[in-house]
């Protein structure tokens, strides 16, 4: 763990050096993949990494201004299509991964549902799938979205270099009395999500709290600059970690291969927040940031970073990842069963006494 984190700390500071978008996270991540990949012994500790998820869950709180309430029904149809989205998106990589990429069927369809990684693993195992491409294909989309959104705004719009480095106040600016509140709220959140078993808890949860502290005007503080960076740097380290143990040729592969569903949703992406620009008053970059298929924290902090509506980013990300840890393993079953009486079509009549 410590290996990752050296690994990641220095990746994020040669990328802040050089003014990369989103530099902590992005080279982070980016070295400790590398890293991995070449067989380095790195390490991420689930409960480091959840306790970094409840800062960004509480930054991400501090976005839900009084200001912000008068904006919901803006989103309403925006929030409506994520449904459609889903479908898509878990149609299209499907049909790519099974025909395309030859994985079986399970494999095939908890690789391609834009979202949940730990619990579509963990899904696509007890299917009948391979845990290990699940996990590797889920790992390489968000670890190519993360690199390529930042960079596709930071190319094609008038982003400024400053704009992407930290993101928060200094520690003076925080306040003893704010930063117990602060505190309470991620220790708070988490524990409260995980006991009611909401998915993402260590970002849902104290974002949660922090949004109905924020909302009510108790305080206007947010965590440190610092220790956000921290926390990318935590975060992007357990993303690279993840490709420890496997076999470069077997990472080289999924990568490839996760890199075509990765357009493929990519340009589902771009579509639908197309169609939305044109039919509600939000602005194309936070839509494709609502509809990238990346993880919540990571798109949360680029919404951040950049500038767009993190609250209206986060807001999405939840409903996508809510729909499918909830609905994915129901959906495959239902077809599964459909697809077994299609190929059987009379052994029902026949094993009927």
């Amino acid at each position: 763990m410590l290996l990752a984190l050296g690994i990641g700390g220095i990746g994020g500071w040669l990328a802040y050096s050089i003014n990369f978008p989103l530099p902590w996270m992005i080279g982070s991540m980016v070295f400790t993949t590398v890293a991995a990949m070449m067989g380095a012994p790195i390490a991420m500790a689930s409960s480091l990494r959840t306790a970094m998820m409840t800062v960004l869950g509480v930054m991400l709180g501090s976005g839900f201004t009084p200001e912000i309430l008068s904006a919901l029904g803006a989103w309403s149809g925006s929030l409506a299509l994520v449904s459609l989205y889903i479908v898509l998106s878990t149609a299209c990589g499907y049909l790519y991964f099974h025909h395309v990429c030859g994985y079986d069927k399970a494999s095939a369809y908890f690789s391609a549902t834009p979202g949940g990684l730990s619990e579509m693993v963990l899904l696509g195992g007890q299917y009948g799938g391979d845990p290990r491409v699940i996990s590797l294909v889920h790992a390489t989309r968000i670890l190519l979205i993360v690199v390529a959104i930042p960079f596709g705004f930071y190319w094609l719009s008038d982003l400024e270099p400053g704009q992407t480095g930290g993101v928060g106040p200094g520690w003076s600016d925080v306040g003893l009395t704010a930063g117990v509140l602060l505190v309470a709220c991620a220790i708070a959140g988490f524990f409260g999500a995980r006991a009611m078993k909401i998915p993402a808890a260590a970002v849902v949860g104290p974002m949660v709290l922090s949004s109905i502290v924020h909302l009510l005007g108790l305080t206007k503080a947010a965590p440190p600059m610092d220790l956000v960076s921290i926390a990318q740097v935590a975060i992007g380290a357990a993303i690279g970690a993840r490709f420890y143990g496997t076999s470069a040729m077997m990472v080289l592969k999924t990568i490839v291969h996760s890199a075509g569903a990765t357009v493929l949703l990519v340009m589902i992406t771009l579509a639908i927040a197309s169609f939305l620009v044109v039919m509600t008053p939000i602005s194309l970059a936070p839509l494709v940031l609502a509809y990238a298929p990346g993880g919540l924290a990571e798109m949360s902090l680029i919404a951040i970073a950049l500038g767009a509506d993190a609250a209206l980013v986060a807001t999405h990300h939840i409903v996508r990842i809510a729909l499918i840890v909830v609905c994915a393993g129901p959906l495959y079953r239902l077809i599964e069963h459909r697809l077994g009486k299609q190929a059987h079509p009379g052994s029902q009549k026949e094993d009927t006494p």
